[in-house]
């Protein structure tokens, strides 16, 4: 009866739909009609949520990182997500690509070269003085802590939350069905869907945020290239054309869409980083990533506890609290696409290829494009400093600039920025429109135009408000509500492992359980009434 029913359901949420696309319409006329009070105002929210809630956005990221790797080690991690005969649907490395493209693509484009010259220029808490080698490495190690483990066991959670609830228990692959366990059937009312629209709307602004750096980017590399005077305007104009790209990608579907984008800029990707490599400075790369990723990893502890009491605030908001922010908007969105691609996956694996990898490759792209621009600037090359200081999104382009074949590479840096935003927002479309249709894997075309549509003018909207500031403040603001929920989604996941996976009793007096018992509803229910769950 209540296969029937949901099969004859429609798959739109209206509720859930109509007030997460209304109050995004709301921001995006606010935004169009008194750009500068929502500049305005928005600065005063941000000065507020960095200012007295550092210290939560720093534990929270601390405490997901640890539950990731716990869950990973655990006795939960031979889990397979889907059923204990699911197998991967996609290939391991076309899992990968996916994932880290649609994680943090355009970010680390925008940022690989940008993050550590400014880090170079000032030192973050604990640094040397301005331009010495001893700083440089510390600029590196804080890139990392930005871009590897800590943002990625974010995404690891909560895809691993949806793709358990959705893929193992048999529910939606919605942020309200981890809730389940905490609040039963109420998910299924009104506080699920209140929960859904904090994700949609986290979620938006997460992508909006990655949408307006990749704009600035290809705006800088226009002016580069072809001396188009960069601007907010034609930045807006970059953002209408490739949403139109994005729109037909995201309706094409996974598996020809996102899947090939993917894969191209990966190939895209390596083959520039291959030339740096190769033309720059490579022995100080490679002295870079063997010295910063040590660094990294023993330093770890004491950056991931950097709060506004040991180091200045406005440092941390504009950097750590900022990323931390960042991410976490961006949890719903990839959190429930590499749950969609990881069916099949045991937790173990799902831990440890969702963390290890995509860090691994962002050690190795600060090192290689990052270390390149720290290397000439500490030979005294100010071009890349100077255009750093005046427009980040410039950083890359002045490094290729003292490179040989800067035309060729800095329009294969434009194109690969290009379909970095077509991948993630494509994307990010598919999985808003997942979010507004009761989880379905096939939302209606329709809705994903929608959300794509809506996506692109916040992006706009942010820009013409007040340009890169305006973009990273929104991000913040909306993000911490949403940190709320993906703590509650935490603790929920595990109390559902506990109950469902329990450890199976010993055979014998003194010997220990080998395995774990996985139990469905029923099953568990019978346990419960002391018969024997696995009976027939």
């Amino acid at each position: 009866m209540s296969t029937q029913r949901e099969r004859h359901a429609p798959s739109v949420d209206r509720p859930v739909l109509l007030v997460s696309a209304g109050v995004v319409t709301l921001f995006v006329l606010w935004g169009v009609l008194s750009p500068e009070s929502l500049s305005e105002l928005s600065g005063d929210a941000l000065a507020r949520v960095t200012g007295a809630l550092d210290w939560a956005f720093v534990l929270a990221s601390g405490g997901f990182l640890v539950l990731a790797v716990w869950l990973a080690a655990s006795r939960y991690g031979h889990v397979r997500l889907g059923g204990p005969d699911a197998r991967p649907e996609f290939r391991t490395a076309s899992w990968i690509a996916m994932m880290f493209s649609a994680g943090m693509g355009i970010g680390l484009m925008f940022w690989g070269v940008s993050e550590p010259v400014s880090h170079l220029l000032a030192p973050p808490p604990g640094g040397g003085e301005p331009g010495t080698r001893e700083t440089a490495l510390d600029a590196m190690e804080w890139s990392y802590f930005h871009w590897a483990a800590h943002p990625w066991a974010m995404y690891a959670v909560v895809g691993l939350a949806l793709a358990y609830f959705g893929y193992r228990r048999g529910g939606k692959p919605l942020i309200s069905e981890t809730f389940r366990p905490l609040i039963g059937d109420r998910v299924d009312g009104t506080a699920g869907r209140a929960i859904e629209v904090l994700a949609i709307v986290a979620t938006l602004f997460g992508s909006a945020t990655s949408l307006g750096l990749g704009a600035l980017q290809i705006t800088s590399g226009l002016d580069y290239v072809w001396g188009v005077d960069p601007s907010d305007a034609l930045a807006v104009a970059v953002i209408g054309v490739l949403t139109l790209a994005f729109l037909a990608s995201a309706l094409s579907g996974v598996h020809r869409g996102i899947q090939w984008l993917s894969s191209t800029n990966m190939v895209l990707a390596l083959l520039l980083v291959v030339f740096v490599l190769a033309v720059g400075p490579t022995v100080a790369i490679l002295d870079t990533f063997t010295s910063s990723v040590g660094g990294y990893l023993t330093a770890l502890p004491g950056m991931a506890t950097t709060t506004g009491a040991n180091a200045d605030p406005a440092w941390l908001g504009s950097w750590t609290i900022f990323y931390w922010a960042w991410w976490i908007s961006w949890t719903p969105f990839v959190g429930a696409f590499i749950a969609r691609i990881s069916r099949g996956r045991t937790v173990r694996e799902f831990v440890l290829g969702v963390i290890l990898a995509p860090s691994l490759v962002s050690f190795v792209w600060f090192s290689v494009l990052g270390g390149t621009a720290l290397d000439l600037s500490l030979d005294g090359v100010t071009a890349i400093g100077d255009a750093v200081g005046e427009s980040p999104e410039a950083g890359l382009f002045a490094t290729l600039q003292q490179l040989p074949w800067f035309t060729a590479t800095s329009v294969l840096v434009v194109v690969l920025v290009a379909l970095f935003f077509v991948s993630g927002a494509d994307a990010a479309a598919v999985v808003l429109a997942m979010m507004s249709s009761r989880g379905s894997v096939e939302p209606a075309r329709p809705v994903v135009a929608l959300w794509g549509v809506l996506t692109g003018l916040v992006a706009g909207v942010l820009l013409l408000a007040g340009g890169l500031g305006a973009v990273q403040t929104m991000c913040i603001v909306a993000a911490f509500p949403f940190m709320l929920v993906m703590v509650g989604t935490c603790v929920s996941l595990v109390l559902e492992l506990r109950r469902r996976h329990r450890p199976e009793p010993p055979d014998g007096p003194g010997r220990p359980a080998a395995r774990t018992l996985d139990l469905t509803a029923a099953e568990d229910g019978a346990r419960r009434r002391g018969a024997d769950p696995v009976a027939p």
